[in-house]
């Protein structure tokens, strides 16, 4: 049996995680669908066999910077849009991500409209992309709604009536205040885009942009929560710090903490029913490249729901195996951070675990001492690596 060839065929001897137990068995698919899971290490002539490599659902990505990084590579060089996009896609499903929010920048204090003609330039490559069916994994939208910049709600009005539109989230990047509580960090970060000032220069930055936030923050959060009501479209806190940043987040309906800041911020979120996101790069690295909480101390405290790999795709699989052999957490668990919560917190009911009927986006991973390699994945029953 081929998938090429559009029958059903088979997966044997292979490692499932399910969301409750871990057992040696395969799997029969049939178009875009998982029809049977069976156990046991039977493996028929025509069935691919795993050999013990595990046989784990598709990742799912709900915040990545990555297409960013591949439309702007360098500062003040632009790529072209169509070979980013596909760079981007590949990208991601060589890491096992088969379903993806792309984040994108909705304003960004520091720049002079750069990450506008970004985000343009993004959107129409990934509508020819798709159109033209040259994408490997499936794309969604994040849109990250910068809520200090002035022209945000301008330019979210027409943005959030795209099909592709999964989440929202709300950004405040004013120096003082969530990330960039230290200013210091704030100076530093937009240094390695080439951005200096003096230390007068730096001053009248500060209180330039605290001057921005007072103006435009609130009306402009009230405005985004408008649209995101009347669109049905889920809403995300960010870098929250403190009670009062996840009580406000409480308040206005959103659903998720991306990032949370310190593990008070995060224990608040959980204790408020609030997804919380961490960042898989920040577990592979051991903590955070700009001093907030670690991820491994959100772990250990059970403050922990999805990880995210935020600017580096391939941390999001080693990421979740990070949690089950140093975390300890058993490996439905860890692997669940990056499949079935995600999965549920997005409200996508048609994939994210191995089950009889749900989508087939599946991987084959193996493992070269303690790390997860990606063997082949299939996206609705169609290999894509």
């Amino acid at each position: 049996m081929t998938s090429r060839q559009g029958r059903p065929w088979r997966i044997a001897r292979a490692r499932l995680v399910l969301p409750d137990r871990v057992f040696v068995g395969g799997a029969v698919i049939e178009g875009k669908r998982i029809k049977q899971i069976r156990a046991g290490e039977e493996c028929p002539p025509d069935a691919i066999d795993f050999q013990g490599d595990f046989l784990l659902p598709g990742l799912i990505e709900l915040h990545t910077d990555n297409l960013e990084k591949h439309l702007l590579p360098r500062a003040g060089a632009a790529w072209p849009a169509l070979p980013a996009m596909l760079a981007h896609d590949a990208q991601l499903v060589a890491a096992g991500i088969t379903t993806v929010l792309d984040a994108m920048s909705l304003g960004d204090l520091e720049e002079d409209g750069g990450r506008i003609d970004t985000l343009h330039r993004a959107l129409a490559a990934l509508d020819e992309t798709r159109s033209h069916h040259l994408l490997r994994c499936e794309h969604y939208l994040h849109l990250r709604c910068e809520l200090s910049w002035p022209g945000l709600l301008e330019l979210a009005a027409p943005l959030v009536e795209r099909k592709d539109l999964r989440l929202l989230s709300l950004m405040d990047h004013t120096p003082g205040q969530r990330q960039y509580h230290d200013v210091r960090q704030y100076r530093t970060y937009y240094s390695r885009s080439g951005i200096t000032w003096s230390d007068e220069e730096f001053t009248a930055v500060l209180e330039q942009r605290r001057q921005q936030q007072s103006l435009h923050r609130n009306l402009q959060l009230a405005g985004v929560m408008m649209l995101a009501r009347r669109h049905g479209v889920l809403v995300a806190s960010h870098d929250d710090t403190d009670m009062a940043h996840v009580e406000e987040a409480v308040l206005i309906g959103a659903r998720i903490s991306e990032f949370p800041t310190t593990l008070t911020a995060a224990r608040a979120a959980r204790d408020h029913g609030l997804t919380v996101v961490a960042g898989a790069s920040n577990l592979v690295r051991g903590g955070s490249h700009a001093g907030n909480v670690a991820a491994m101390t959100l772990a250990r405290a059970g403050c922990l729901d999805v990880l995210s790999s935020d600017y580096m795709p391939t941390s999001l699989l080693p990421g979740a195996f990070i949690l089950h052999q140093q975390a300890g957490w058993a490996l439905p668990d860890a692997i669940a951070t990056v499949t079935t919560t995600p999965a549920a917190a997005l409200a996508f009911d048609d994939r994210g675990r191995l089950a009889e009927g749900l989508r087939a986006d599946l991987l084959r991973v193996r493992m070269h001492r303690d790390e997860p390699v990606v063997h082949s994945a299939w996206v609705a029953g169609r290999q894509r690596l």
